[in-house]
């Protein structure tokens, strides 16, 4: 089972490398540009994911935005606390905060810190919490491709 999920995750590497030389040989691909990125799981895998298709996505030429609700928004948490993932050696909140050191904007939902024990000053530095009517404006644009799990 784990060599098929190691598969798997190399599949979906290889294919977004292909996406990046593809795009770059015929100039930038048509299409949203703007990459809303939204985060719900509490499996360290899919968290992990996400953050690899964020950062191929930017290496792409999309401008990646993140927002972390539920289980997800615990990933923005100073007292997160994962394994690191290869192959890339690192945990989904180290990528994340490396898309941040890039300007990619990362949200936690409205609802997130209300409904929780945690406060804003248990998110991690630079994470912000969201307004969901300037969210909900972004998600109507046109040239905003979505990815959520």
């Amino acid at each position: 089972m784990r060599s098929m999920k190691v598969l798997a995750a190399s599949t979906v590497l290889a294919l977004a490398g292909l996406g990046a030389a593809h795009a770059g040989s015929h100039g930038e691909a048509e299409g949203p540009n703007q990459l809303f990125v939204s985060v719900t799981s509490d499996s360290v895998q899919t968290q992990g994911m996400s953050m690899v298709l964020a950062t191929r996505g930017m290496q792409q030429g999309q401008e990646p935005r993140i927002l972390l609700c539920g289980d997800g928004a615990k990933m923005a948490t100073e007292d997160y606390d994962a394994e690191p993932l290869q192959p890339a050696g690192a945990t989904p909140q180290q990528m994340m905060m490396n898309l941040m050191n890039e300007g990619v904007t990362v949200e936690v939902c409205a609802i997130f810190l209300p409904n929780t024990e945690y406060t804003e000053d248990d998110l991690i530095d630079g994470v912000g919490v969201a307004n969901p009517e300037e969210v909900a404006e972004y998600m109507a644009r046109p040239d905003v491709r979505y990815f959520s799990n």
